[in-house]
């Protein structure tokens, strides 16, 4: 009988046979294995020479067969952590990554311990939205997505982190028909452009969602959008905090003099890539 480890590590082999990076298909396989199992890395590392309990290899392995196929595993477990916390995920969301934490950390740094508001414009999975309402019990968070299963997917994550009273979801095309004077703006919008989706990688152009990934022929459709519409939403002295994609730091920066807006500074991702705009309004 073969042993968890063994197990694990023919995962990891046909994981890498599949075009998976040796270190993301560790990762991955051991992820997968503990996720079936139910135990932490600490169990995994100390049992792993246990023979495999009965009924672990062919539930490991079907979701083997699914990774191998490249489908994402936040997909297969059903979810990621972002910002310290555990968020449902589903093939109706974007997977949260570590650099849209940089809103999180901007948003912070301009939000008052007191009463204040947050609008948070395409809010996916709501990792964002719900982050700060965790981090600022006082906050009023407004989060709104045209998709509705999105949504329904950003309310369970509200109710399980206890902030479900505090984040109103609305179903709307961006911001259309709000009216708030919000202290902060936060945005994760699409932005690859449309002909980039070619060279993207498997498990992300096939399983995410398109209408999440892809902002238009040069990936600035919705941010200009943005751009153009958010000012009247805007608390005097407040922030426009948005996230933009690899190589278009020059194009927000005119857009956003376009409208009125003055880039305050650009934050970069742990890669030294420009990622986060914050703005303020220059409009009275």
């Amino acid at each position: 009988m073969m042993t968890l480890y063994e197990r694990i590590d023919a995962a990891r082999r046909q994981l890498a046979d599949a075009g998976i990076s040796s270190a993301t298909a560790s990762l991955d396989a051991d992820v997968l294995a503990r996720y079936v199992l139910g135990w932490d890395r600490a169990q995994l590392l100390t049992r792993s020479r246990e023979p495999a309990p009965e009924g672990f290899p062919e539930q490991y392995q079907r979701l083997i067969e699914r990774r191998s196929r490249r489908e994402p595993v936040a997909f297969l477990t059903g979810s990621r952590e972002f910002w310290g916390l555990e968020f449902m995920v589903s093939p109706d969301t974007l997977v949260p990554r570590p650099e849209t934490e940089l809103i999180v950390e901007e948003a912070l740094r301009m939000l008052p311990a007191g009463r204040s508001m947050v609008l948070d414009v395409g809010t996916g999975t709501g990792c964002v939205a719900v982050s700060l309402a965790v981090e600022r019990p006082a906050a009023t968070v407004i989060a709104t997505d045209i998709s509705r299963p999105a949504l329904l997917v950003a309310a369970a994550n509200a109710r399980r982190h206890g902030v479900g009273d505090r984040v109103h979801l609305v179903h709307t095309d961006l911001a259309s028909g709000l009216n708030l004077q919000a202290d902060v703006i936060v945005s994760n919008p699409p932005y690859v452009a449309d002909g980039d989706a070619p060279g993207m990688v498997p498990d992300v152009v096939n399983y995410e969602p398109a209408m999440a990934l892809f902002g238009g022929a040069d990936g600035m459709t919705v941010i200009e959008r943005l751009l153009a519409t958010t000012p009247p939403l805007l608390a005097p002295g407040g922030e426009f905090i948005v996230e933009f994609g690899y190589g278009q730091e020059d194009a927000v920066r005119e857009a956003a003099q376009r409208e009125g807006w003055q880039v305050t500074r650009v934050l970069a991702d742990i890669q030294g890539i420009a990622r986060t705009a914050v703005l303020e309004t220059r409009r009275g």
